[in-house]
């Protein structure tokens, strides 16, 4: 086998199909049925040979193989119409000119033929610059406008032949170029310069270069030896590329891949795709093409590409299809095709996109980006496809045309999808997947399939047992955000590598003169615990999405993996209609449920990669009642406390030791009565020195909420904005038993502190109370005082611009002006973000006040989702009208 008989890009396939795979994380759904593959209506073989290149005009299916000819494949009958034959390497690459009736083929020889379709004979040979130092020739762009041929070589560069200047007199463009550059590759296919790399022979035989040379492996490269007959190439017309028609490194990587993009006013537009995991757009008029944009892949070299309108689709290496939207040159959409399995072919077929794999299988993807067919289609690597109309016998339907490293060229009945396809957009040929989602549901059936493969994870921070299972977690919510259209990475825990990674992705809004609007969503992907249905009271299983009578239930639905999806399905379905007009940044941790371990020190430690944040968004809470939206503007903070109390003695009994010694247990009692009077007001100095006293308008608010909820306004402002404390438990050493004086005693007790009291001053003053109080028991034990764990309070701006954008999106999604309501529990890393980024938060709450976070039979309402998801989708296209980040303080 000749080294360009299979492209270096096919090397990685044979290792993807025997990695180990995790469970599959794609949110493309699986919609086939049994009737769903296409036909096979026939199939051509091509003995000891690959099928690298396919194209078709209206009557052959051509086909450029590894045995370096192209064989003419009569539609209407089947048969082998013809043999092209000129090339002396694997034909890497095929294009069809309609309107002047060639064929373009480019090769492993390091050149490019143009045969006519109507005569099957050579009209011209093209020698690139630098003749077989441009390498193999692995891609073909064609443009109708400017009568221009472009090719993508193995060298990086991208060259060019324009045929308006040489098509009426190509011996006069093949000397004017060899005067130019005589190393331009004039020469004709029997006489050609020795080349450096691929004529030498070992460096120690000390031989110069010899274009027979074959050192011993037979041919190098595909070229046929002096003594073999010749009298079967075909030549054509010599046509050199100048030196004017080349731009050098056009990618750090081999060119695999090209398609014409758009053909206006004279100017042309084209994609390349390379083996540097990019794909560049080119901008061509006159001279030399200019790069307009780029768009990074990330997911190994991009072999193949296909192109509707502005929408490109680019498949990597490793299973990845990219899609990018050409007019706001944001990247769409991920699809996982199969991963670990390079993804070597695509065509599209109005909305449908066919890809074909190094392990054979061909599918079927819809316009909503779902599975809708899937078959093996070649025992061995996909190495071509095509889409064409049938015959002109038979115009009733479409063709997909295949080709293998199985000696194989199968021929599929298709036909267009029209689900999601206007008529206009079928007239023209165009995919639009923004249009096709309006309306369709698409992204709420995506929100329920995303969600149901989350919750099946339980991800469970607090039980080491589940440590797995939390990475998993954040790997699959990596990839979903990703395959949504954001660009992802999971951060490290900058101090304790054993703590959860957090998971940061970046949906970027269209690209303009203006920075856009830079918005951070904070959520967190680990739950609590959820015992087994048997003895939890569970009525299903916890980690198996389950919709009944209009909820979803399962562990995380509501907190918090449920507003997660939401609003990344939100951020996915703007990008889609290209309305996402601002940068959406993903910051989800797996520690919220232990206190945010490590959390900090991950933000301070990769706060570049995160970069400048205009306002937070969270969606960690719930409403105050089961019918009126609400909106959270105030949390209480935390102080947590373990008090420990012991003497230097075991454990002893009571009948003996009673009354001789000092108990730690009467000592603990007695600390704690210290702390809170008769009243319920705690008597820790100081405490409610700066807390604010309530307004009038806060008064009408409770008033309000009073009525709403038919609970005492006085009850619903102690939860909210009046500190508290509490005592957890009380632990003991020893058997526990009624005859036992424990040696030590333990008891945690937390504080809830509001605004504007200062966390490290009520630190300090708990600390000094106990101490104090300890002190003037008298006694002979000894007392240990640890603060475990902090959290600020957090009160919201109702002034501020981004909340009433926020307010204002709710009244219109839902039809009735939100609620204004504070919460009594904590959430660590709010006030810590504010700090962080200096920016304001908005708490936006998706479920119902009966969700049952932390519960058994923890639901959340259909309804509820879906105007969450749309609530996120107004509040950032108002926010993208003005520049709110001049408003941010």
């Amino acid at each position: 086998m000749e080294p360009t008989s299979i492209p270096h890009r096919t090397f990685a396939a044979f290792q993807g199909c025997y990695c180990s795979q995790l469970s599959s994380a794609s949110l493309s759904r699986d919609l086939q049925s049994s009737t769903t593959a296409p036909l096979l209506a026939h199939s051509f073989h091509e003995t000891r040979s690959s099928i690298l290149s396919l194209a078709a005009n209206e009557d052959y299916i051509f086909s450029g193989s590894q045995s370096r000819h192209i064989a003419v494949w009569d539609k209407n009958t089947f048969q082998l119409k013809s043999v092209l034959r000129g090339h002396t390497g694997s034909i890497l690459s095929l294009e069809y000119a309609s309107e002047e009736k060639w064929l373009f083929s480019s090769s492993g020889d390091s050149t490019v033929r143009i045969w006519s379709t109507e005569t099957l004979q050579p009209l011209y040979v093209i020698y690139p610059y630098m003749g077989e130092g441009a390498g193999d020739i692995f891609s073909l762009a064609w443009s109708s406008t400017l009568k221009t041929i472009f090719f993508g070589c193995q060298n990086t560069s991208l060259q060019w032949h324009d045929f308006r200047d040489s098509a009426l007199n190509p011996s006069l463009a093949l000397s004017s170029s060899s005067e130019e550059n005589p190393t331009s590759g004039t020469s004709t296919p029997n006489t050609r310069k020795a080349h450096k790399f691929f004529d030498s022979y070992p460096q120690y035989e000390r031989k110069a270069a010899d274009i027979y040379a074959n050192n011993g492996v037979g041919r190098i490269r595909g070229r046929i030896s002096p003594d073999s007959d010749h009298s079967d190439l075909a030549t054509g017309e010599g046509l050199g590329v100048p030196a004017t028609n080349v731009m050098d490194s056009a990618h750090y990587g081999y060119i695999y891949c090209m398609t014409m993009l758009s053909e206006r006013d004279g100017v042309v537009q084209f994609a390349t795709g390379s083996g540097d995991e990019t794909v560049k757009i080119w901008n061509f008029s006159d001279k030399t093409p200019t790069l307009a944009h780029e768009f990074e892949c990330n997911h190994g070299a991009v072999l193949a590409i296909a192109a509707r309108g502005d929408t490109i689709f680019a498949g990597c290496q490793d299973g990845y299809v990219r899609v990018f939207d050409l007019e706001t040159k944001t990247l769409v959409r991920t699809i996982i095709v199969q991963e670990g399995v390079d993804i070597i072919a695509m065509s599209l077929l109005k909305s449908d996109l066919y890809v074909c794999s190094a392990n054979g299988s061909i599918k079927r993807l819809s316009a909503s980006f779902d599975c809708t067919a899937s078959w093996s289609g070649h025992k061995g690597i996909a190495l071509s496809s095509i889409t064409t109309r049938r015959s002109v016998l038979d115009d009733s339907g479409y063709w997909l045309v295949t080709g293998g490293n199985d000696e194989c060229i199968k021929i599929w009945e298709i036909m267009p999808s029209r689900a999601g396809v206007r008529p206009s957009d079928e007239d023209e040929g165009y995919y639009h997947p923004h249009k096709s989602c309006i309306g369709s549901g698409t992204y709420s059936d995506t929100m329920r399939f995303a969600l149901s493969k989350f919750i099946s994870i339980p991800s469970i921070s607090s039980d080491p047992t589940h440590k797995e299972d939390c990475r998993q977690a954040a790997i699959w919510l990596k990839k979903c955000l990703g395959q949504l259209g954001a660009h992802t990475s999971l951060l490290a825990n900058g101090e304790d590598s054993h703590v959860n990674h957090v998971v940061l992705a970046t949906f970027k809004g269209s690209v303009s003169d203006k920075p856009n609007p830079r918005i951070l969503f904070y959520g967190h992907y680990d739950v609590i615990t959820a015992p087994t249905t048997a003895t939890g009271g569970w009525k299903s299983d916890p980690f198996t999405l389950t919709g009944r009578n209009g909820y979803f239930y399962g562990r995380g639905v509501t907190d918090n993996k449920g507003p997660i999806i939401a609003t990344a399905c939100a951020a996915a379905d703007l990008l889609s209609r290209r309305a996402l007009d601002v940068d959406l940044v993903f910051l989800i941790e797996g520690e919220e449920e232990c206190g945010s371990r490590g959390f900090k020190a991950t933000v301070k430690k990769h706060k570049d990669a995160i970069g400048h944040i205009d306002a937070i968004l969270v969606s960690n809470s719930t409403w105050i009642a089961d019918d009126r939206p609400c909106i959270t503007y105030g949390l209480r903070g935390v102080i947590h406390c373990n008090i420990s109390i012991s003497n230097a003695r075991p454990d002893v009994h009571s009948g003996i030791e009673g009354g001789a010694i000092a108990e730690p247990m009467i000592d603990m009692v007695r600390l704690l009565a210290t702390l809170v009077d008769n009243n319920r007001v705690i008597q820790v100095p100081n405490f409610y020195d700066k807390v604010r006293p309530q307004t009038d308008t806060e008064k009408e608010l409770y008033k309000l909420l009073s009525d709403v909820t038919q609970k005492p306004a006085s009850l619903l402002a102690s939860r909210w904005r009046e500190p508290s404390l509490t005592v957890h438990n009380v632990q003991i050493s020893g058997p526990k038993n009624s005859t036992v004086i424990p040696g030590k005693v333990e008891a945690q007790i937390s504080l809830r502190i509001v605004p504007d009291q200062g966390l490290d001053d009520i630190v300090r003053f708990l600390h000094e109370h106990l101490q104090k109080s300890f002190d003037d028991l008298r006694t002979p034990n000894t007392l240990k005082i640890n603060v475990s764990h902090t959290a600020d309070w957090w009160l919201g701006d109702l002034d501020d611009h981004w909340f009433k954008a926020l307010e204002s999106a709710v009244q219109e999604e839902w039809g009735v002006e939100p609620l204004r309501i504070r919460e009594g529990g904590s959430i660590p890393s709010v006030p810590y973000l504010e700090k962080e980024f200096g920016c304001h938060a908005l708490q936006l709450p998706m479920g119902q006040s009966s969700d049952q976070a932390h519960l058994p039979n923890e639901k959340i309402s259909l309804v509820n989702l879906q105007k969450g998801k749309l609530v996120v989708e107004r509040f950032l296209t108002k926010i993208a009208i003005e520049d709110f980040s001049k408003n941010a303080s």
